[in-house]
């Protein structure tokens, strides 16, 4: 099953140690099945404050996100953007082709029954 990474990132002024983290970022998931979904494109708020800009990298799973966020050539970049932009980082699992929430919906039913 698909994950994903997604980042918040804000505050993000130019500065040579973040164009070598973009440069270099590609080759480091790349040999985890990693692929740019979103890289910092246009955003439209429709509730709430998002200031910054988004990205999202789509692995094929949970396991190849995790083995790329700890494998060494990660790590090795990862200062070069920490220290010059803040934000927020998830690590998130999809949802297979055919979900359907019937599950989810039945698990609230039962905890507001019981409450």
């Amino acid at each position: 099953m698909s994950a994903y990474v997604i980042a918040h990132l804000q505050d993000a002024a130019p500065h040579p140690e973040i164009a070598e983290y973009i440069e270099r970022l590609p080759a480091s998931f790349r040999t985890y099945g990693g692929r740019y979904l979103v890289h910092a494109t246009q955003h439209d708020v429709k509730e709430g404050v998002w200031p910054g800009s988004v990205v999202m990298i789509g692995f094929p799973s949970i396991t190849q996100a995790q083995a790329w966020w700890d494998s060494p050539e990660y790590r090795k970049i990862a200062p070069l953007r920490s220290r010059h932009i803040k934000g927020n980082i998830i690590m998130v699992d999809g949802v297979p082709e055919d979900y359907e929430p019937t599950v989810a919906v039945n698990a609230m039913r039962q905890s507001l029954a019981k409450a």
